[in-house]
């Protein structure tokens, strides 16, 4: 039988890119979603059919951030999260053959807005907030579970870079349009990574049986918020960006439906389990990556 892997909540700029990823390794790769052309979630018996014999789960499901947090765009959020980790912890204990490792998003978010050190899995300190409680909620979702035939690891994912999708679409178009200066004070701290080190996380989770429970996945060395503004005009060759004032960034926050903190907050995250353990980044410079992605 052809090797598989089932990604939940697959259909989105980073479940696209490992599905071409793991197909061009040669899996078959099952995607649970409510779009109608996959398994969904509601379709109990196929999701298990799906996990069975699979050799890896990963779960990125989940309502997008990109909102204004009013009360039901809220409780979408955290039902998105937990809902869908629910559905699988229960599939997956009525597997004869699970897969040995559920991989399940959760979010760098998690630590305090951090400006005076960096915040890792073991010296880090957990913040307030809605944004917090989401992603401690969805991580006790995750490890509520006992499945000794399959390791459970929460990914502390940073904010994703990918040559098309996510926030590198809004970030050209503001350097493309001469807006890319400084947004707020431009000192909050920006914990990134660049798609193909996730994904290549994934992997080396998947070799290392041994390892379990929380990591950081973000690049060692994140920047300020100055600082990747200042790169991406580097890249993309463009001289000039007039920064956003905190009020600027307030206004257009709620013209565009969403909110500042997605900008604002400092998130200084520092990957290190993974480097303890070995991990290499092929893009752990800011610099190499963006020339990398913005030639896409």
């Amino acid at each position: 039988m052809k090797k598989k892997v089932v990604l939940a909540g697959g259909t989105g700029f980073i479940g696209q890119y490992l599905e071409r990823k793991y197909q061009e390794l040669g899996y078959e790769v099952l995607i649970l979603s409510r779009q109608p052309q996959h398994i969904s979630w509601q379709d109990a018996p196929r999701i298990k059919e799906a996990l069975e014999g699979a050799e890896l789960l990963v779960n990125l499901a989940g309502k997008s951030v990109n909102c204004r947090y009013n009360d039901a765009n809220k409780e979408a959020i955290l039902r998105s999260r937990t809902e869908t980790t629910a559905i699988l912890g229960q599939a997956l204990g009525a597997c004869t053959s699970p897969p040995p490792l559920w991989l399940n998003s959760s979010t760098a978010t998690i630590y305090r807005d951090a400006s005076d050190r960096p915040m890792t899995e073991t010296e880090g300190d957990i913040g307030t907030g809605f944004s917090v409680e989401v992603a401690k909620t969805w991580e006790r979702a995750l490890f509520a579970f006992e499945l000794p035939r399959t390791r459970q690891i929460a990914l502390r994912i940073s904010i994703v870079l990918g040559a098309s999708g996510g926030v590198m679409t809004p970030y050209r178009n503001l350097v493309r349009f001469g807006l890319g200066g400084a947004q707020g004070s431009g000192d909050q701290r920006f914990s990134w990574i660049h798609i193909e080190d996730l994904f290549r996380i994934l992997q080396f989770l998947q070799q290392h049986e041994e390892l379990s429970g929380v990591f950081n996945c973000s690049s060692p060395k994140p920047v300020t918020n100055r600082i990747f503004m200042r790169e991406m005009r580097r890249a993309m060759n463009r001289r000039i960006g007039l920064p956003a004032a905190a009020w600027m960034l307030a206004v257009g926050a709620f013209a565009l439906r969403t909110e500042t903190e997605l900008i604002t907050k400092s998130r200084w995250v520092i990957p290190e389990r993974l480097l303890q353990e070995g991990f290499v980044f092929q893009f752990p410079e800011l610099d190499a990556a963006l020339a990398d992605l913005l030639t896409h």
